[in-house]
This record gives structure tokens, sequence and C-alpha cells, in this order.
């Protein structure tokens, strides 16, 4: 029998790419000005847009503390929302509306933050990137690891169904991953929130500090798998991004999904990299079982991890995907 690859088909939503970091290798940020915030209208006409087209993951994003950054405050009052948080979760509710799971990956947020959050998200994310510290991240207090390590904790705490992953390439050794690698096991085994584990090369960008740095090698790539999938509990999944490395030569090392693909929507951090369609994703998973799947793995579809306003959704959706 063929082993399953599984697939997210999702719908990319970034409300602001205003951020308190300044990551060597980002091409995310931007400036606070106007528009910087994006409107309600085409968040809406997005969602409308994915659920035509079958999405099931509604995929929030938005730049780390954007609040920290002078004069962001006027532009999300100015459509009507005190902060970011309280317009990330308005536009959940309307995904939700729309028979789509929200997923958000926000940064750092507090215990109470997540707290909130979760009551309208069915899964969260955080990249841990590396347990070292790497001058990529000197200006950039949200990539301090001490601060990721425990906002996961947090999210294990709050049974929140969890995506972290390791970023290769961008200053870190090979210790440094087996490090960071072994972190995350241990959370999972103190709290088992841990679905799913991303392995994503750094992806080199023009007119960052880190243009001219190469980005990870195929044959580290391959070893961080292969080391992943040995350290990493059987009960995590192992991801790798099919539009950021050559995922058909990869997946016998250890993988199992390949993330979310957009039908409707680019990758908003890696506008560069388009990702497959879904016709091109069978070919990259040839010789496997490609199965779509929910931001919500199948051992979270139950009202331990999923809040009452989600549980109805999470259940009818897990009907006819997972057959639960």
């Amino acid at each position: 029998m063929a082993q399953t690859i599984t697939f997210s088909r999702n719908v990319f939503l970034p409300l602001t790419n205003v951020c308190a970091n300044a990551c060597g290798y980002c091409s995310f940020k931007s400036p606070v000005r106007d528009g910087c915030v994006m409107p309600e209208s085409e968040v809406l006409a997005t969602l409308r847009r994915g659920s035509e087209f079958g999405c099931t993951e509604a995929l929030f994003t938005f730049g780390e503390r954007p609040e920290n950054e002078p004069g962001f405050g006027q532009h999300i009052e100015k459509i009507g929302y005190p902060d970011i948080l309280s317009y990330c979760m308005a536009m959940s509710r309307a995904a939700i509306d729309l028979g789509m799971l929200p997923h958000t990956n926000a940064g750092i947020l507090t215990y109470e933050e997540m707290e909130r959050l979760r009551t309208v998200n069915a899964s969260m994310g955080l990249m841990l990137e590396t347990t070292a510290e790497v001058p990529a991240h000197r200006h950039s207090p949200g990539k301090d690891p001490a601060v990721r390590i425990q906002m996961i904790a947090d999210a294990g705490k709050l049974k929140i169904p969890f995506t972290t992953g390791l970023l290769l390439g961008v200053g870190e050794t090979a210790a440094d991953r087996e490090e960071s690698l072994m972190v995350i096991r241990d959370l999972q085994k103190q709290y088992g929130h841990i679905q799913e584990v991303i392995i994503q090369n750094f992806c080199p960008k023009p007119g960052t500090e880190m243009a001219d740095t190469p980005g990870a090698t195929a044959n580290s790539i391959r070893e961080t798998l292969i080391m992943a999938a040995e350290i990493l509990p059987k009960s995590i999944s192992i991801q790798i991004p099919p539009n950021l490395a050559d995922a058909s030569a990869l997946l016998s090392c250890g993988v199992r999904d390949l993330g979310g693909v957009s039908p409707v929507t680019i990758d908003y951090i890696n506008p560069e990299h388009p990702w497959p369609a879904l016709d091109a994703l069978r070919g990259i998973a040839s010789g496997y079982e490609l199965r779509e799947r929910l931001c919500v793995y199948p051992q979270y579809c139950n009202a331990e991890w999923v809040s009452p306003e989600l549980l109805p959704l999470v259940q009818s959706l897990s009907k006819q995907t997972y057959d639960l």
C-alpha cells in the first residue's frame, strides 16, 4: 500500500505586512502607510473566492506586534477595530461562516491572546526557526528562541493544535538544527499539541541584508529531514513546502505532508515561488497516495482540542475529509 502524503487547500490572507521585527532575510515587512491593512472588503472577497474553490483553511498572517510600530494604530482603528487581533478574530468568524477553518500565524502572542484567538481558530502556528542566536535576528526581539519556545509551550497548555518548524540556511549549524528538533520533540512529549513540523529552506530575496547569502543546499535539507524523522515522535507530520524545494526528491526522507497550497492566492511570504497547481501536486507525489487534509489533524477533531464555536464545523468537515 502506497504511503500517504497530505496537503491542505487554503486561502492566504496577510492582514498587514507591518512588523516590529526586521529579519535579515525578510521581504514581507513593509512600513506603516496608507493601505498597510488589508481592507475588510478584500478579505471577504478572497474568503468567498476560496470557498468557491473548495478551500477548507483560511490562513491568516500579519507582522509581529504591528501596534509597536508608530502610527499603525490609527490605520487599524480606521477600519473599525481596536487592534489587529480583534480584526483577525472578526475575519476568522467570516471564514467560519463560509465553511473554512481559520489558522493563524501571527508571530509572538501572549497566553491571553492565544486564549482569545483559540475560540475562532482551529489551529495556530509559529516557526521556531532555530534555537541559535544568529545575526539575521539581531533586529528582531520576537525571534529570541526562549520567547518562541515559551509561546509554543503556552499553546500546548491551551490545547491548541499547532504547527512549528525550522528555517534552514539563516546562519545556524547542523548541531543547532538537531538541538531545535530536540526542543520540539520535548515540547510534544509534554503537551502533545504539535501536529506538524515544517522543514523550510531560506530563499534569498533581492533588497534584503541576506540577498547574497546562499540558501540551504539540497543536501542539508535532505539531512535535516532525515534527522527530523529520527528525532521527532511519529505523531508529528514532517512537512516540506513544494514551492521552495524539490519536494518530489525529498518525500522519501520522512516527509508526510506538503503543507497548505492555494488555488486562489499566492504565497505572500515567498511571492517569487508560486505554489504548484493541484494537478502538479499529484505529479510531485507520484508513487504516493495524495490526500487532502484539514488544518486540524484527525486526532484533534474533538471537544478537547476544538472550541465550542468551531466544533460543529470541524466535525462536519472531518466527516467529509477523514470519515470521522
